[in-house]
């Protein structure tokens, strides 16, 4: 069983910054892209951040320039380093793990979340 848990979420004022992680464990094969993904209250979930097993990766333009997706592959731990918050950033945070297939990630494993609350 695969279990993928996000912490580092926190309550943190405008321009400050976070870090969150997500450690990966259980029995899995090799997952080709993990990402990052967020929930505000009343809003769709938001694809922000991708991390390919080349070690590409994309984001979102809302947080291009302030978050940066990287991995420890040593330690199977998933990392969102979130600098310059805005109020706008405040969102339930998850990570997953998926496959690259046909040329899109297809995620399969999901964490239940860390939530990040940014106050003006």
């Amino acid at each position: 069983q695969v279990q993928l848990v996000e912490s580092g979420g926190e309550a943190v004022q405008a321009g400050g910054s976070l870090r969150l992680s997500c450690l990966i464990s259980g029995h899995y094969h090799g997952y080709t892209c993990l990402g990052w993904f967020r929930q505000a209250p009343g809003k769709e979930r938001e694809g922000i951040a991708s991390i390919f097993s080349d070690g590409s990766t994309v984001y979102t333009d809302s947080v291009k320039g302030r978050f940066t997706i990287s991995k420890d592959n040593a330690k199977n731990i998933l990392y969102l380093q979130m600098n310059s918050l805005k109020v706008e950033d405040t969102a339930e945070y998850r990570c997953a793990a998926g496959y690259y297939v046909g040329g899109e990630c297809k995620y399969e494993d999901w964490g239940l979340g860390t939530q990040v609350t940014v106050s003006s």
